[in-house]
């Protein structure tokens, strides 16, 4: 009997970081894109309501596959077993010596 894994993914998306679990995630047919399907998110039956989770289900609820750009990607792990699915703000920009692929420009 094989082992089941679900994979959780973290990426930018404006100026937030989401963390996410999905059972399928490969590398798509257009150049540069990861594909996230089957998203996985905890039982809407249950008694306590995790409002960060309830928003990405939420944002999520409607979409068979996602398509996130490959330099948005922050990490992709293979897990067991589902964490809490979240959005946290991105942290500031510093003056060191690192720097993003892409940043969108405000306007």
């Amino acid at each position: 009997m094989s082992e089941t894994y679900i994979y959780k993914v973290i990426f930018f998306n404006r100026d937030e970081i989401y963390e996410i679990y999905a059972r399928n995630v490969y590398e798509g047919d257009m150049y540069g894109f990861i594909i996230i399907e089957e998203f996985v998110f905890g039982e809407q039956s249950a008694l306590l309501i995790d409002p960060a989770e309830e928003k990405l289900r939420k944002e999520f609820e409607s979409v068979h596959r996602t398509f996130i750009p490959i330099h948005e990607i922050i990490r992709i792990d293979q897990v067991k077993k589902r964490g809490s699915a979240k959005i946290s703000s991105a942290p500031k920009k510093s003056s060191g010596n690192v720097s993003t692929l892409y940043s969108p420009s405000k306007k």
